[in-house]
Formats: structure tokens, C-alpha cells, sequence
């Protein structure tokens, strides 16, 4: 992938996440779910790799703290699941494990590294027990709907007439 073109879809991707994190949320115990960034990190994995995932998912979780739409949480979870959904699928070319690799980094991983970033930061002393259902109940329907997703891109890919034919 070209460089300009590299940079343009995680631009979009990074708009999309950041503009439907406002739209598209629910309080999930201690933490609020945001289902979108997990189909983005999904997304991301599977179309540019991990790199430029974690990258996105950096930024998306940037903007909205800056746009006060989420919390520093969304750091080590979205980083994590986007890094391990990228990874996978790299490794295994199979979409399901991206989906398995976004759900286990951020629903389990990124949950526990959030337990003392919430300590440190926000002065919580919630324990694993409340950020893992948490973040579960955000991280696997996002996930999910991300591999929906990203199978349908892949299908259009392989069309003739496609415009995202020369993606990747």
C-alpha cells in the first residue's frame, strides 16, 4: 500500500471512530462501553496491520479525551485489543482470530492494564472484576461486528469494479 493511501484510511478511520464514539456508547459498569472503537480496531488489524492500528486506536482515544467523549482507559484497551487483532491476523490470515485477539487485548488484557492506569489517574480502586465484564460487554459485540465489516470490504475488494480493489 502506498504510503498517501495508507494514510488516508487510517485518517478515515480515525474520523469514523472518533464521530460514532459520541453517537454510539453505553455505561458498562465502571467503564463506558464504546463498541465502535473495537469494530475500527478490527478494521484496522485486518485491512492496514497492527501497526497502524494501535496507531489509530492511540489517536482515536486522543480525541476523545480531548473531546471529553471517553476516558484514559481508552488506552490501554483499545491499544492492546488493536495491536492483537493486527497481529493475528497477520499472522494467520483469518479473520476470527482478529475478532478473538481484539476481545481477549482489550476485554482481558487491556482490562487488568486499566486497573492501575485507573488507580494512578482517575483514583479508582475498582479491581479486575469490574473492568473485565466491562470492557467484555464492549469488546466482543464490537469485535464482531467488525469481522461482519471486514469481510464485506474484503468481498467488494475482489470485485472488478470496486474502488477498494487496490487497498492493500
Amino acid at each position: 500500500m502506498k504510503k498517501t493511501q495508507l494514510m488516508t484510511t487510517m485518517a478515515v478511520l480515525i474520523a469514523i471512530g472518533t464521530v460514532t464514539a459520541q453517537l454510539i456508547w453505553f455505561p458498562a459498569g465502571v467503564a463506558r462501553a464504546y463498541p465502535m472503537q473495537h469494530v475500527i480496531n478490527v478494521l484496522a488489524g485486518i485491512l492496514l496491520g497492527p501497526g497502524p492500528a494501535v496507531i489509530i486506536a492511540f489517536i482515536i482515544g486522543l480525541l476523545r479525551n480531548l473531546l471529553g467523549l471517553g476516558t484514559i482507559l481508552a488506552f490501554p484497551g483499545g491499544m492492546i485489543g488493536a495491536f492483537l487483532a493486527g497481529y493475528l491476523y497477520k499472522r494467520s490470515g483469518r479473520k476470527g482470530l482478529a475478532v478473538i485477539g481484539e476481545a481477549i487485548g482489550t476485554g482481558i488484557i487491556g482490562a487488568l492494564f486499566s486497573v492501575p492506569v485507573a488507580y494512578l489517574f482517575m483514583g479508582s480502586t475498582a479491581g479486575a472484576f469490574a473492568f473485565v465484564p466491562a470492557f467484555l460487554v464492549s469488546s466482543i459485540p464490537g469485535a464482531i461486528i467488525g469481522w461482519f465489516v471486514a469481510t464485506r470490504i474484503t468481498r467488494l475488494r475482489t470485485t472488478q469494479a470496486s474502488p477498494l480493489k487496490k487497498i492493500n
